[in-house]
């Protein structure tokens, strides 16, 4: 894929597992700047040139995600959700007038995928709650996409990615950004009270995926003409 016209720099907090590595692959294909974090910074450093090496490219780094949050425009946070609230409430300053695009699902596995009650309602109002007087734009978005599909450079993702959110701007970016992963289209799934189904569907299709021994994503049919 060719390198965007629109550059942006973009941080994985807590991109060292699969979902961040996978999203830092697409993102530095389509031409950004990714910064892979992690809390411990040595291992940020570790990922981020492993990923460089593999991919025969220069725009790939890493770091602690306090580092990686300062120096980005765009900050997609991949943390587990345990570490959920910690990490935004660590970051916090450093997320100030930035998009955040929040692509945590609230989950645990007991004998397969279970949720995870938010009292928020989702990860992502949980997320807009805790930044709420930073001036970020939280987005929700990149929940149901296959790791192991995005670290494949060469595979297309066939998938559609929900976005949501109550900034318009923010949510059209990410909605873009979306757009540069070979096979992905950006949906706008609508405002953050939606975020609840979109998180949720992902559990939904971690327990399909493991049955059937598929990587499945999400498609919303009747849009082509859109």
């Amino acid at each position: 894929m060719p390198d965007t016209a629109s550059s942006h720099v973009i941080a994985l907090i807590g991109g060292t597992g699969p979902e961040g590595r996978g999203l830092a692959t697409r993102f530095a294909l389509a031409g950004h700047r990714v910064i892979i974090g992690s809390r411990d910074a040595e291992r940020g450093v570790a990922a981020g040139a492993e990923l460089a090496a593999a991919l025969g490219r220069t725009n790939v780094e890493g770091g602690g995600n306090d580092v990686a949050a300062q120096q980005a425009d765009i900050v997609v946070v991949v943390v587990p959700y345990a570490a959920h609230r910690a990490t935004l409430e660590g970051l916090r300053e450093h997320l100030a007038g930035k998009i955040v695009v929040d692509a945590v699902v609230p989950m645990i596995f007991d004998r397969g995928p279970r949720p995870v009650t938010v009292e928020a309602g989702s990860a992502t109002e949980e997320a807009a709650e805790i930044l709420k007087d930073s001036g970020a734009k939280v987005v929700g978005a990149f929940h149901n996409l296959s790791a192991e599909v995005l670290l494949e450079p060469e595979a297309p993702v066939d998938a559609d990615v929900l976005v949501t959110g109550a900034d318009a701007e923010a949510k059209q970016t990410v909605i873009a950004l979306a757009g540069e992963i070979a096979g992905v289209r950006g949906v706008d799934a609508g405002p953050l009270r939606f975020s609840h189904f979109v998180e949720s569907i992902t559990i939904l299709l971690v327990g399909i995926n493991g049955r059937y021994k598929i990587h499945g994503g999400v498609r919303i049919a009747g849009m082509d003409a859109h």
